[in-house]
């Protein structure tokens, strides 16, 4: 198994030029070309919670499709009486969510999606993560999205709850954790307890795309996995479809030594 994992921060499709645009997102995506993607701020935080990347265009793109978030989220909509006069208005409104708390994952059409969950992550304001299993190429695979506290105050706590999750699940197939941290710091920080088992992909500051100096946006691959080639993807496009770029690294079983 090798294949191409990126996170990318979309910001609701909103780009620096203030203009919303969800295709620019997948003509970034194809840009980078990966297997597996898994982007934050996916869907609307409010209103019809709604997917900020529409699933008809995802689908019409063809090169990915999401993988089925298990939940949906709560909206204002759902207090809204129903009404004879309002109801076929409410009834166009697009109230699918991509994914969980703005966590989405896309995968290739060969890709086989065993099961999604969704994870409530521990936080003073609502955080989740998107855990997908996964058959890639004959082999099982876990991948988990995930855009973690930005106070600070709870990250730790919510990659504490990661591991607890996957721990849970068992060590049968290796794991992939990716996503926007919100942790500025480089050194000692909140994301130290994923060292034991994972390691980080050295992909390089993704914040902001105007200056990149922060490396928010980062890949936790499992040890059992090899990360081959990482980076981040810096595009006159990329530029311009959000505040964070998207980041990438090539990953797949380490081939055998052979013996002299």
């Amino acid at each position: 198994m090798n294949l191409t994992i990126a996170s990318f921060n979309i910001r609701k499709a909103l780009g620096t030029d203030r203009k919303r645009d969800p295709l620019r997102i997948l003509k970034v995506l194809e840009e980078v070309n990966p297997d597996i993607v898994v982007l934050q701020e996916a869907d609307k935080r409010v209103g019809t919670r709604g997917a900020a990347l529409p699933h008809e265009l995802v689908a019409e793109h063809g090169h990915w499709r999401p993988v089925p978030a298990a939940r949906s989220h709560d909206k204002l909509l759902d207090l809204v009486p129903q009404h004879p006069l309002t109801q076929p208005f409410l009834d166009r409104l697009d109230t699918r969510n991509l994914g969980w708390h703005g966590n989405a994952i896309l995968v290739r059409e060969d890709h086989e999606v065993e099961e999604a969950m969704c994870l409530d992550l521990p936080s003073l304001e609502p955080r989740g993560a998107l855990l997908a299993q996964l058959t890639v190429d004959g082999q099982p695979l876990r991948v988990i999205g995930a855009h973690l506290d930005l106070s600070g105050l709870y990250r730790k706590r919510q990659v504490a709850h990661l591991l607890e999750t996957i721990e849970a699940l068992g060590h049968d197939r290796p794991t992939i954790i990716a996503g926007d941290t919100n942790e500025w710091r480089t050194g000692a920080n909140s994301l130290d307890a994923l060292e034991e088992r994972f390691a980080c992909a050295a992909c390089g500051p993704s914040y902001h795309t105007r200056k990149p100096i922060a490396t928010l946006d980062r890949i936790f691959v499992d040890k059992r996995l090899t990360v081959f080639e990482s980076g981040v993807h810096r595009s006159v496009a990329a530029k311009a479809a959000s505040d964070h770029l998207p980041v990438w690294a090539k990953v797949g079983f380490a081939p055998p030594v052979k013996a002299d």
